[in-house]
């Protein structure tokens, strides 16, 4: 290929399925603020992870605990070259390939052919602390006619960008958790792809209640039929929060299914001297003309609980075939419904106590499909702790 030719980033694509992918970084341009993907998040707020400008790197802290009882679980470390990493798809983007281009290392977990694995594996990532940063790779395989789950936490401080790979075989069953409890003053950009088998399922949750910056890009490929992918997610953002959930679900074979549903609330303080908390969701279904028998659904849902909180939701639904089963989208973004309070006054539940119950009622429609009831307890006592902080 000559230097005239040379294909980058800003190449036309025909569907949001199709655009350029790269695992390095120099193939793509530093994003500029008017760019389609980076025009929400403030890029001065990324610490030089989009322009190369970043804090020394290091390894990531990362620790694998399998449960006494798995069957056919397994863990290593494997260097930057190893052909494992990177199977389900390369970045979409300068920060996700920044971390491919500059990691040392990666981790594989491994569950065999056939097991079955009712205890989640827990994968915890631990910022490296202020003024470092560092980079990540996480696979994620689940072998044919296996099931397993999978819990993923971030914790600590720092800036950090990673990779998360989910290959699902045909006939497993995965169920992710993605916790990113990360402190206050964290940076995180992560790009998650899975590939679901024939007649595999995903079950993938996003749950973000930490971090400075928090910018997750879930993509999910079908590679063959009756497969079916469920993507939850929740988020309470606070003064100087700024969250962000850019998801693609492609559609590219027959008879297959997803259902996506992200909730979320924000709070501010008008006295902060914090920016206002800020979230933005885009979900988009990507529907191939040869994907016939597809159902499909995505919801986005956003509760603004104070002044100084903006939220935005872009469902986008793109349909190349109309021999589907179903498929459709919605956002809203609303503030709390007077009716629902007035409801509960009526029957002599003070004020303040029935905001509570409805916005732990938001929250529970998704946090109760949480498999793990410790994780599920975990969640609503974080919601707990964000309304006593508003002092609801």
């Amino acid at each position: 290929m000559t230097e005239a030719t040379v294909v980058k980033n800003a190449t036309p694509h025909n569907t949001k399925g199709d655009v350029f992918t790269s695992y390095n970084v120099e193939d793509f341009d530093i994003p500029r603020g008017r760019d389609e993907v980076w025009r929400f998040i403030s890029l001065r707020r990324l610490r030089g992870l989009h322009n190369g400008e970043f804090a020394p790197a290091t390894t990531p802290d990362v620790t694998v605990e399998i449960p006494a009882d798995a069957e056919g679980a397994s863990h290593e470390v494997v260097g930057r070259d190893d052909p494992r990493l990177g199977r389900a798809g390369a970045p979409v983007d300068r920060v996700a390939a920044q971390a491919w281009t500059s990691m040392e290392q990666g981790d594989i977990v491994t569950f065999a052919r056939n097991t079955h694995n009712p205890s989640p594996v827990t994968i915890t990532v631990n910022g490296r602390g202020e003024g470092l940063t560092s980079f990540g790779a996480i696979s994620v395989e689940v072998e044919e006619g296996a099931d397993a789950i999978v819990t993923l936490r971030y914790l600590g401080s720092g800036t950090h960008a990673d990779n998360v790979e989910f290959l699902v075989g045909d006939n497993a069953r995965l169920t992710v958790i993605v916790d990113t409890h990360w402190s206050e003053d964290a940076v995180h950009l992560s790009n998650q792809l899975a590939r679901i088998g024939r007649d595999a399922t995903l079950r993938h949750t996003i749950a973000t209640f930490g971090g400075s910056v928090v910018r997750i890009v879930p993509r999910v490929i079908f590679t063959g039929q009756g497969g079916d992918a469920e993507m939850l997610g929740v988020y309470f953002a606070d003064d100087g929060q700024y969250f962000e959930q850019r998801l693609l679900v492609d559609h590219a074979v027959p008879n297959c299914r997803s259902n996506v549903l992200y909730k979320g609330a924000l709070q501010a303080d008008k006295t902060s001297d914090k920016p206002e908390a800020r979230t933005c969701w885009v979900g988009d279904v990507l529907i191939r003309a040869n994907a016939h028998g597809t159902d499909t659904y995505e919801a986005n849902r956003s509760l603004v609980l104070t002044e100084g909180a903006r939220a935005d939701a872009i469902p986008n639904l793109e349909i190349e075939t109309g021999q589907i089963v179903g498929a459709g989208h919605a956002a809203t973004v609303g503030r709390f419904d007077d009716e629902h309070v007035f409801y509960l006054q009526a029957r002599g539940i003070p004020a303040d106590e029935a905001r509570r119950l409805i916005v732990r009622g938001f929250f529970n429609e998704v946090i109760n499909k949480v498999p793990v009831r410790s994780i599920r307890e975990e969640l609503e006592n974080r919601v707990g702790s964000e309304l006593n902080a508003l002092g609801m």
